[in-house]
């Protein structure tokens, strides 16, 4: 029995991480670049470097496809013959783009399954690292073995959209985190504390984000904003003192600005009273223009 088969299209970094994990478990690998070098180090590690996009998506197996967004993937597959080619798009865009890339790919004959990777090119190739995948069921099964090479797959169900409607709803979480962070250090660092030196009570906070999810989560659902546990007025005078000590500190403003303004319309909406968690109801209309 031949090995099993993949090709990768697409080398930055994920498209890397992912070619290399493949070889790593023993799979035929064939790469392609638009940029050819970056295929050099694993055409090393013994993968088959194809000329073109016609020869990655004929050398068997599925085709991983690892660009910058969706919309790459249209001249990167051009007029290259896609009739019964399973691809796998893990291109990172969002749910509207990927639905009409999927239409796409089914317009030209092929299997289409979307993923979406909720990690760094470091935490390819281990289990504990994790995946979205959306489309038809029986394709996900059938490659379902190939995507265990990368991650543990999580199938979020057959609408295609769903893997990066999963996957962008953590990117509002990782990066609203993350600028929360660097806004942080930013007033640690303006006040002669080091990132290091926030660093534990930075880590306590974010682990303690988990439970008040879990408190807050079914109360949503069910559409209890109660302000029996906090008020949303209480909540604007705590973001406006941190204003201030951004003020007074010299730091930049802009982003607890916009919190502080999004508090001010909930509160002159009539929710001074309920949860914070009552802003939901401003954050599904578009903002004021």
């Amino acid at each position: 029995m031949g090995k099993r088969a993949v090709s990768v299209i697409g080398l930055g970094p994920m498209g890397q991480a992912m070619a290399e994990a493949y070889l790593a478990a023993g799979y035929e690998v064939t790469v392609w670049n638009r940029t050819a070098a970056r295929a050099e180090p694993l055409a090393a590690r013994g993968a088959i470097v194809a000329g073109t996009v016609a020869e990655a998506l004929s050398a068997g197996g599925p085709v991983l496809l690892s660009l910058i967004d969706t919309d790459a993937m249209y001249p990167t597959l051009g007029d290259a013959d896609l009739s019964g080619r399973v691809l796998v798009n893990l291109s990172s865009d969002s749910p509207e783009k990927v639905r009409a890339a999927a239409r796409w790919a089914a317009g030209r004959g092929a299997s289409y399954l979307v993923g979406a990777m909720n990690i760094p090119p470091s935490g390819m190739g281990k289990p504990e690292s994790s995946a979205f995948y959306s489309g038809p069921r029986e394709l996900y099964e059938a490659l379902r073995a190939d995507l265990e090479v990368l991650t543990t797959p999580d199938f979020r169900g057959e609408e295609p959209g769903l893997a990066a409607l999963y996957y962008q709803l953590n990117m509002v979480v990782f990066w609203s985190s993350m600028t929360g962070w660097l806004q942080a250090v930013a007033l640690a660092e303006a006040n002669g504390l080091t990132a290091a030196d926030f660093l534990p009570y930075a880590t306590y906070t974010a682990d303690s984000m988990r439970g008040f999810m879990d408190f807050y989560a079914p109360r949503v659902d069910a559409g209890d904003h109660g302000g029996e546990v906090d008020r949303l007025t209480m909540c604007l005078a705590s973001v406006e003192h941190i204003l201030h000590t951004l003020e007074d500190s010299g730091n930049d403003t802009s982003v607890l600005a916009a919190h502080a303004e999004l508090f001010r319309r909930g509160v002159a909406a009539g929710h001074g009273a309920d949860s914070s968690t009552s802003l939901v109801r401003l954050l599904r209309a578009p903002a004021a223009a």
